[in-house]
């Protein structure tokens, strides 16, 4: 959910959302539908987005702020809608519809403007808007969910938000398993943005499906990744926890944590 209220307001509260840019040029690739969506159409100056819009998976965190969203939502916009492929074979836009249509919602997939394209991804390599694009599936609880590595002719990206890696064991300091799809999402990636929500001593709630802060920076150093940004914050973890959480890794070179509408220059 996102976080609100004046305790969030440095780090900001959105849920997930990457927009990625080929140099100078508009956002074209959105990793995730959370409600920082909605930062599209500033970014865009009103105008539609045209691109992909590739989910890591169906929770409502990662989907909530798709129909807000105004340059996706617009008579010019021109959509590829991705998502991973799901056991039942269920197609994409059906599985969205499950929680995007009457009653839920007043409207659903099929009922948003411009031109959408509805496609779902096996794990694989794929080309869209210019980017390479490696899908892997990783852990995590109630539907399949996969993480993703990002290239182009100059830099890559990671991203593997919501992810359970003590589902595969406890690894060798009891954060999870450093798995090889982990690993090979992560490899010498220029930026590695890896979910963080618990703190050691939450290790217990890692059940529902998310990974301890030091999983990822240790997952980092272990791929050789040059840059790991703590993302996909507890929804209470204030500003000064979050403080504090900076804190604990300044010694860290590698280590840096999310802030809403941060931007990088890989």
């Amino acid at each position: 959910m996102p976080a609100v209220g004046a305790a969030f307001l440095r780090y900001g509260g959105h849920t997930p959302c990457l927009a990625l840019a080929h140099g100078g040029a508009a956002p074209s690739l959105v990793l995730d539908a959370g409600t920082g969506i909605t930062q599209l159409a500033p970014l865009l100056g009103g105008a539609a987005f045209s691109g992909a819009i590739v989910l890591t998976h169906l929770h409502w965190d990662h989907v909530q702020g798709l129909p807000f969203c105004h340059s996706a939502d617009h008579p010019e916009a021109r959509v590829a809608f991705r998502l991973p492929a799901q056991e039942d074979g269920a197609e994409a836009a059906s599985v969205l519809a499950r929680a995007m249509s009457p009653p839920h919602f007043p409207i659903g997939p099929h009922d948003l403007h411009g031109d959408w394209d509805f496609g779902s991804l096996d794990p694989s390599e794929y080309e869209l808007e210019g980017f390479r694009i490696l899908a892997r599936e990783v852990p995590h609880k109630g539907g399949r969910t996969f993480g993703y590595r990002v290239s182009d002719d100059r830099s890559t990206l990671t991203y593997i938000p919501d992810h359970c890696p003590t589902r595969l064991g406890p690894g060798d300091d009891g954060f999870g398993a450093r798995h090889p799809a982990a690993l090979e999402l992560a490899r010498d990636a220029d930026l590695l943005i890896h979910d963080a929500q618990l703190l050691p001593e939450e290790i217990a709630e890692a059940d529902f499906g998310h990974a301890v802060a030091d999983y990822a920076a240790g997952l980092a150093h272990a791929a050789g990744a040059h840059q790991v940004l703590l993302f996909h914050h507890k929804p209470d973890r204030t500003d000064d926890q979050l403080d504090a959480l900076a804190a604990r890794f300044a010694g860290d070179p590698l280590v840096d944590v999310a802030v809403d509408a941060a931007v990088f220059d890989l």
